[in-house]
């Protein structure tokens, strides 16, 4: 594999770019009608992001458009490159499942361009594919052979019993796996997700990522999931799964967790479900960095729907680098400003302005897409750098790394 893209292959993907921008959506769609085909490759993927908001399609849409006007700068690329590697790790994928992109992607690019897609281009979009493939796996082997090496660590699937499950909320819930063959546990980074394999009756395997919400202490993993209106796997782990279930979990992944070694303070700024990193990275902070100055911001409709609020409260109490604030969207009336939440209404970046140290906190955000579109861009105005900014979304990024 060459090191460097040829330059003919450069300016013909460059040429590509007002098609893609037109056509990007019906390309990706077709692609992965093509690649499901396979029911093997199909099962690789989370297909939730498939369904009627066709979130993967949008967002490999993106990617596909922002590697073309990128490809004689690929440096700009290297974080995005990261998470798809985190990404496919939690998945497993392996080098002998790109194969089988390739083609369908191709095969996308000709059925929607049509003649537009000569051979050349055809040609060149292949070189440009797997140039891209070849830096992954390199990436992703190096991620497996840490994970498999690490103490506690393993690649693939590992089966997990649940040790506790506990009701955090109206919606949220907490489950405690262990492994079930009693061996110690790789020590996550604060802030990345599981990935598991869940066999509902009457579906096809599921894949789904769920942050960890605990500190690492090399026994057990934490995640809290919430119940989604129309969510498969959410409503299968609250109503069906209890104390004893096995699960298969791949190891912990992702490029979003908090930096251990940085002396700064932190902000940890959540909205609805998206506490569940964030808990992991306070209490992880509570245990390790008694000097280390933290703000728990999080956001949510009401009591109802505050999981976790005695969890937090008790560390606020007992840390004194630890201050914690809520805000309460539409509060009951049982619920009590002062005693339970702390104030009405949304969090604002004016509030932060005025409560953080937003000339020096490093700031981590997790929460909706509305949350993280608000924020992101929001920070970056109020004049936070962006190496201070990070963040992490359920699903894939699309719209908000366009904003950001």
């Amino acid at each position: 594999m060459a090191d460097t893209l040829s330059d003919t292959t450069i300016h013909l993907v460059k040429a590509t770019v007002p098609a893609l921008q037109e056509h990007g959506l019906a390309v990706t769609k077709r692609m992965y009608e093509r690649m499901f085909r396979n029911e093997e490759i199909r099962d690789l993927f989370n297909q939730s992001h498939h369904g009627e908001t066709g979130s993967q399609p949008k967002a490999l849409a993106s990617a596909i458009l922002a590697y073309a006007q990128n490809i004689d700068n690929l440096g700009a690329l290297a974080p995005a490159v990261e998470r798809i590697a985190q990404k496919h790790v939690g998945l497993n994928i392996l080098p002998e499942h790109y194969p089988h992109v390739a083609e369908a992607l191709l095969g996308a690019i000709k059925d929607v361009l049509g003649d537009a897609a000569t051979d050349e281009i055809l040609a060149a979009w292949g070189e440009a594919y797997w140039f891209l493939a070849h830096v992954l796996i390199g990436r992703e082997k190096a991620i497996y052979t840490s994970l498999a090496t690490a103490p506690g660590g393993w690649n693939g699937w590992r089966n997990f019993r649940v040790e506790a499950k506990q009701r955090e909320s109206e919606v949220i819930t907490s489950f405690v796996l262990r492994p079930e063959d009693g061996e110690p546990v790789l020590l996550h980074r604060p802030g990345q997700y599981l990935t598991f394999w869940i066999e509902v009756p009457g579906q096809h395997p599921l894949k789904r990522n769920y942050s960890i919400s605990s500190a690492p202490n090399g026994g057990t993993y934490r995640i809290s999931v919430k119940r989604e209106p129309q969510g498969i796997a959410s409503a299968w782990l609250h109503d069906k799964t209890e104390v004893g279930t096995v699960l298969k979990v791949a190891p912990p992944a992702g490029e979003f967790f908090l930096n251990e070694e940085s002396p700064r303070p932190v902000v940890l700024l959540s909205g609805g479900v998206g506490l569940t990193p964030m808990m992991s990275m306070l209490e992880t902070i509570a245990a390790r960095y008694p000097n280390k100055s933290v703000h728990y911001v999080h956001g949510t409709l009401n009591g109802s729907m505050h999981a976790m609020r005695d969890r937090v409260r008790s560390l606020a109490q007992t840390f004194s680098n630890i201050k914690a604030t809520t805000f309460y969207v539409e509060p009951r009336s049982e619920d009590r400003q002062g005693e339970d939440f702390d104030h009405v209404g949304l969090i604002t970046i004016d509030w932060l302005r005025a409560n953080t140290p937003l000339d020096e906190a490093g700031y981590y955000l997790c929460g909706p897409r509305p949350f993280l579109r608000a924020f992101v861009g929001g920070l970056a105005l109020a004049g936070v750098r962006s190496n201070r900014i990070h963040y992490e979304f359920f699903g894939p990024a699309d719209e908000i790394l366009a904003a950001a």
